[in-house]
């Protein structure tokens, strides 16, 4: 059920925050102070091509997770939690589309705080 849930789930628009979080990557990437944020950000990449089957947990953030939020929240981190949080509105208005709209709006949490938050396989 899984594998259905993410194939239509690219379809529906994941791609396209996918594709955001690849560039943040990829500009974090460039400099080497930036580059394990840069990994973080391919890591939330490939979770945002694939949500089903994966929850999210935030118990373990630790004072340095919480730093390096704070500067993504600046940088990067309201973007991608709007565009999430649109898409999730826009599918949520159909009854089909409310499992999506539900996993934006989890992708969208995500997109504030990144760094300290795990990644459970269902």
């Amino acid at each position: 059920m899984s594998l259905i849930g993410n194939v239509l789930w690219i379809l529906s628009g994941g791609f396209i925050p996918a594709i955001l979080w690849f560039l943040f990557g990829a500009l974090w990437s460039v400099t080497i102070i930036g580059l394990p944020v840069g990994i973080q950000c391919f890591k939330m990449a490939s979770l945002q091509l694939s949500p089903f089957g994966r929850d999210v947990s935030f118990t373990s953030m630790g004072a340095g997770s919480f730093l390096v939020n704070i500067i993504w929240i600046v940088i990067g981190g309201i973007e991608l939690a709007v565009v999430n949080a649109v898409i999730g509105i826009l599918l949520c208005m159909t009854v089909i589309g409310i499992p999506f709209g539900l996993q934006n709006f989890k992708m969208a949490k995500l997109s504030l705080m990144p760094f300290g938050a795990k990644i459970i396989r269902n």
